[in-house]
């Protein structure tokens, strides 16, 4: 799934691209791709007409358009979902779901999604803590690049819990951003178990994996994201390549680049999670 620099990459491409116009109209060419917007693809595609298209946001992995009243389009990109900006004149792709065509006669919007896990959908926009968000994602943390963004908030919630401190990193009314990879790195670089207790962890401590997690999404975010196949691609396709810097996530049994200990994989929650034997030990119980 991707995470937040994956996402980050795709809202700075639309803001690029696609801030400013007016749509002229919105063709759903699969029913599935609009599921979340309860009154179908008739009234979707009415909404959206004539519609400027104000600003692309995002919190955390949640990605969607600002629109001129007061509402926004959600893009839930799912394990395929691409958000493209393509000449009128380019073929249809082969797993195009919505397509918008703007009244400047420029290039268009497609939602192009392989596996149809993501989707489209329109929310109202509500205001937390200073800051319009859409209703259904009014629960979710401010992440860790947002400039309203508390560590030392967020290092308290952390330790106010007593829970595994990556089912803590994982869980976005916490902070929000950061996915099973970027968890995974984050710890390898703090030398820390995934399952260390947050309410055994010291202050200090919790701010440094903060700190890490951070400093790990902006170095993938200067490299376009993580891609390891060729669904995770930017508005013109293109895939990111911070997956050749991981030091964790997807390396077993290569060696350790801190310590040369072979890396190993252990279950965690339907997924995988990587970590060091050596630099990073397992809590005693």
């Amino acid at each position: 799934m991707p995470e937040l620099p994956e996402v980050e990459v795709v809202r700075l491409g639309l803001e690029a691209h696609v801030a400013g116009r007016v749509i002229s109209s919105v063709e759903v060419l699969h029913p599935r791709a609009i599921r979340r917007h309860d009154l179908g693809s008739l009234d979707f595609c009415a909404r959206l007409a004539s519609q400027p298209m104000v600003a692309a946001k995002r919190r955390g992995k949640y990605l969607w358009v600002e629109l001129a009243d007061k509402a926004a389009m959600l893009a839930h990109l799912g394990m395929s979902g691409q958000m493209l900006v393509q000449p009128s004149s380019a073929p249809d792709e082969k797993h195009l779901r919505v397509r918008f065509t703007f009244d400047d006669g420029g290039p268009e919007l497609r939602f192009v999604d392989q596996r149809t896990f993501g989707g489209l959908a329109l929310a109202e926009l509500v205001e937390v803590d200073g800051t319009l968000v859409p209703d259904t994602v009014a629960h979710i943390a401010r992440d860790p690049m947002d400039p309203l963004f508390s560590r030392d908030a967020a290092v308290r919630a952390l330790r106010l819990r007593h829970t595994e401190v990556k089912r803590a990193l994982l869980d976005q009314t916490l902070v929000s951003g950061i996915g099973n990879i970027y968890a995974d790195e984050a710890l390898w670089r703090a030398k820390l178990h995934g399952t260390r207790m947050t309410d055994k962890l010291a202050k200090p401590k919790a701010a440094e994996l903060l700190d890490h997690a951070t400093d790990v999404m902006r170095e993938a975010l200067g490299q376009g994201g993580t891609s390891f196949d060729a669904l995770y691609v930017n508005i013109n396709g293109q895939s990111g390549y911070f997956d050749r810097s991981l030091n964790a996530y997807g390396q077993e049994n290569r060696p350790c680049k801190r310590c040369g200990a072979a890396m190993i994989r252990e279950p965690f929650m339907n997924r995988s999670s990587y970590s060091c034997p050596r630099c990073q030990p397992r809590p005693r119980a």
